[in-house]
């Protein structure tokens, strides 16, 4: 088999993988940068299109936190058991502060890697990033504020790389 029939094949039956990420909290950016990286090594080409409060993921200086404020699945290991925090708890000021300080200290002693850290492995792995223009322009967001490698593109962009992807997730 020559290189042409190895490259033709490759690009042929290479898998590929979009994700729409729409949530930029401390809790919700974790899947997309795991399923991204995950796919990114077994293979995949990925992309990943951060609109809305999914772009915050894409911010130089990440302060990331969580809310308790519907979420009522959202169940801490305490005191021996998981304790659900009630989501009247998210309306009483310090609440949210509290719960982001549990998490981030959770995902210290669980030896988690940070969402700073997966991101950069997602650079690493060269997944093409896309930044929302609709966004950027909404929110008065210049391509300064975001950390390098992002690609900036619109709905539009989106569309074309989901309609050739084999797997397409909304996160």
């Amino acid at each position: 088999m020559t290189d042409a029939a190895v490259t033709e094949e490759t690009l042929t039956n290479h898998k590929s993988m979009s994700l729409i990420v729409t949530k930029g909290n401390l809790d919700s950016g974790y899947p997309p940068f795991i399923l991204a990286t995950t796919a990114a090594a077994m293979g995949l080409n990925v992309s990943m299109f951060f609109t809305f409060y999914g772009l915050n993921l894409l911010h130089k200086n990440l302060d990331l936190g969580i809310t308790t404020l519907g979420n009522p699945s959202m169940k801490m290991p305490m005191m021996g058991m998981h304790m659900g925090m009630p989501n009247l708890m998210g309306m009483i000021p310090g609440v949210d502060g509290m719960a982001t300080g549990m998490m981030k200290n959770l995902i210290k002693k669980k030896g988690v890697a940070s969402i700073e850290d997966l991101r950069q492995a997602t650079v690493e792995a060269d997944v093409t990033m896309i930044a929302c223009q609709m966004t950027m322009d909404l929110f008065e967001y210049e391509m300064g504020d975001l950390i390098d490698g992002p690609e900036l593109g619109g709905a539009a962009t989106y569309i074309e790389t989901a309609t050739k992807s084999d797997i397409n997730l909304f996160i």
